[in-house]
């Protein structure tokens, strides 16, 4: 930990991270679509744990978006059970690691055995402070900005809308803006992930699959980062 904090000129305060590749993970081993979700949820931990380690104070995990209804009801049906079963086991985790549970999008179409441990893991965790983990749930970038803007129409007729105002009515309200995009698996698109949020955000790609991006791939994105010039727009005169 100490050699890499030596490389890392500058830590991100928000990672979000597409996890694909699950699928292609079981396929190339001859096992079902399923068992490559699974393995994606346990290589959680270990980046969560990784990243409150270095001081990165949120993380955000694209899960489920609202296109993955599209899938087949068997796999669909799976990821829900995957979910329910990973919230469980991994809730006293949150608690042990001081860790708070947050999620963006909307649950109201889930069924209501997931429903319940998401409001349950929540509220056991809502008192933590060392991480912010953002699960992205029936998520999608352009439905999100649809629905803040209904929210602002609705509670503030006549008021004028500006950026700073509109980040209030989103998901990710009073949450930084993500540093840094890591996509697995080769994919280079947003895939309609967080569009408001990664306007200024560095992007880094792999081609390794979500469950083998373990703690080494994930310094490789963070020392990449710490080497870019971010200059929104203007100029560096350092």
């Amino acid at each position: 930990m100490e050699e890499l904090m030596d490389k890392l000129l500058k830590i991100p305060n928000h990672v979000a991270f597409i996890m694909d590749g699950n699928g292609r993970w079981a396929k190339k081993r001859m096992l079902p679509r399923a068992m490559g979700h699974r393995a994606g949820t346990e290589n959680l931990r270990n980046i969560i744990t990784h990243a409150r380690d270095l001081g990165i104070k949120y993380v955000t995990f694209y899960a489920f978006s609202t296109e993955n209804w599209k899938r087949p009801p068997e796999e669909v049906n799976a990821l829900m059970d995957i979910l329910v079963t990973y919230l469980k086991k991994e809730t006293q985790t949150f608690v042990k690691e001081n860790a708070r549970l947050c999620i963006i999008g909307d649950m109201s179409q889930f069924p209501e055995k997931l429903q319940k441990q998401v409001e349950n893991s929540i509220k056991m965790t809502a008192a933590n402070d060392s991480i912010i983990v953002n699960i992205a749930l029936n998520y999608s970038g352009r439905s999100e900005i649809i629905h803040a803007v209904n929210d602002f129409i609705d509670q503030n007729r006549g008021e004028p809308l500006n950026e700073e105002l509109f980040e209030k009515y989103l998901y990710t309200k009073n949450m930084p803006d993500p540093d840094l995009l890591i996509r697995t698996s080769g994919e280079i698109r947003l895939s309609n992930f967080m569009l408001w949020q990664l306007a200024y955000s560095e992007f880094y790609f792999t081609d390794v699959f979500w469950p083998d991006f373990d703690i080494n791939e994930f310094d490789k994105a963070l020392i990449t980062f710490t080497k870019r010039d971010r200059r929104y727009g203007g100029l560096n005169h350092a």
